[in-house]
């Protein structure tokens, strides 16, 4: 089915070549950090995580939430999903490849990944969060690869491909759970010592993955002749409406138990990001933004009215994406750093370099995504011809 993503319109070529083109920029610019070090980024000995393992934070939850399609069409039988499934197993595909790009490029010495599969360390949380990445790529590439090639014979799908399929299910929330143990399980910062910063992840990847999905999925109707359902993107919308709310109320928990609670140590980070730290408030401007952002999207979203508009749906949406984006990209990686131990306040920013590295990797991932979405698309066009 690959051939079918060497055939297209010259629009399709264009952003191709794009892609290609924002590829071989970050590759050059990581060439020239490869050589010089990680000095190139804006990273220092008190933020040792900035923007590569914020963004890899961010895309985990994209690709865990594909089991929001997975789990209502083959447990609930709910049909409607059946156009949308496929692409959400394809685009967590491309996250989950670019959640592991993300830490390569993050690391000084990138040959020493292969430590951690050459001499694995059972209670470390960095050698789990690689083995559920690794099998939850496996598992939808197998499953998504399988369940297409079915649909284009017009085939059912072999009946060994639903164990798979059940264990995706249950796959998915790992991937973000144990992510999110990599900062509750730090005892020396406060800010990530959360009992429910795993119910904090998996709320904002469960909004922001299908907020994505509903972007795409009205870009693909507009392009092509493929058309997701209506009433299945409606669905997604009410997802992304009780997910956002779930992830807003979270956050609130946070600021009682800090604030209530008068914990200097919790309060610190928070009113470094929301209101600044011993004059220092780079990231108050983003934080607000982040914060409007989810206002808006909350009031456009739990509106039917507003909710049932696909305009004012991908409007929010957006709003979704960019709001969580922003919180999980920038202010829960680079709050949680701030005041160090001394209770010292040390500002990060990526640099110039850090981002076109950042850019190269979103590029690869959309370029994947670009050459999965023509083959499944292209695939049910035929089918329903």
């Amino acid at each position: 089915m690959f051939e079918k993503a060497l055939t297209g319109s010259k629009r399709y070529w264009i952003w191709i070549f794009v892609l290609l083109a924002v590829i071989g920029a970050g590759f050059l610019a990581y060439l020239k950090q490869y050589e010089y070090g990680l000095g190139l980024t804006g990273m220092s000995r008190d933020v040792s995580w900035g923007f590569y393992i914020g963004q890899f934070t961010f895309m985990v939850g994209i690709a865990a939430s594909g089991v929001m399609l997975v789990l209502p069409y083959y447990l609930h039988h709910y049909k409607k999903f059946g156009r949308l499934v496929i692409l959400g197993e394809f685009l967590a595909i491309s996250a989950v490849i670019m959640c592991m790009l993300f830490i390569f490029v993050d690391l000084g010495q990138p040959k020493r990944v292969m430590n951690v599969m050459l001499h694995p360390t059972l209670n470390s949380v960095m050698f789990w969060d690689m083995v559920v990445l690794m099998g939850y790529l496996v598992l939808n590439v197998i499953i998504g690869w399988t369940v297409l090639g079915s649909e284009r014979k017009g085939t059912p799908p072999p009946g060994w491909i639903k164990p798979l399929i059940y264990l995706s299910i249950a796959w998915a929330p790992s991937i973000h759970t144990v992510t999110a143990f990599l900062y509750a399980g730090l005892p020396g910062r406060h800010f990530w010592l959360s009992a429910i910063m795993a119910a904090r992840f998996l709320s904002s990847a469960f909004a922001s993955g299908p907020a994505l999905l509903i972007i795409l999925a009205l870009i693909i109707r507009k392009l092509t002749k493929f058309d997701p359902g209506k009433e299945a993107i409606q669905s997604l919308g009410k997802i992304v409406t009780y997910f956002m709310l779930t992830s807003v109320f979270f956050l609130g928990l946070e600021f009682f138990t800090a604030f209530y609670s008068n914990i200097p140590s919790h309060m610190a980070s928070f009113k470094y990001l929301y209101a600044g730290l011993d004059g220092h408030n780079q990231l108050v401007p983003l934080m607000w933004i982040s914060t409007i952002l989810a206002v808006v999207s909350i009031v456009l979203l739990i509106n039917p009215k507003f909710r049932e508009n696909e305009k004012i749906l991908a409007l929010a949406s957006v709003a979704v994406f960019f709001s969580l984006w922003i919180d999980k990209g920038f202010g829960l990686v680079i709050g949680g750093f701030i005041p160090n131990m001394f209770e010292g306040v040390t500002e990060y920013w990526p640099t110039q370099p850090e981002m076109m590295i950042s850019m190269g990797v979103w590029a690869i991932g959309l370029l994947v995504l670009t050459v999965l979405y023509k083959i499944a698309i292209t695939v049910k066009e035929e089918v329903e011809l």
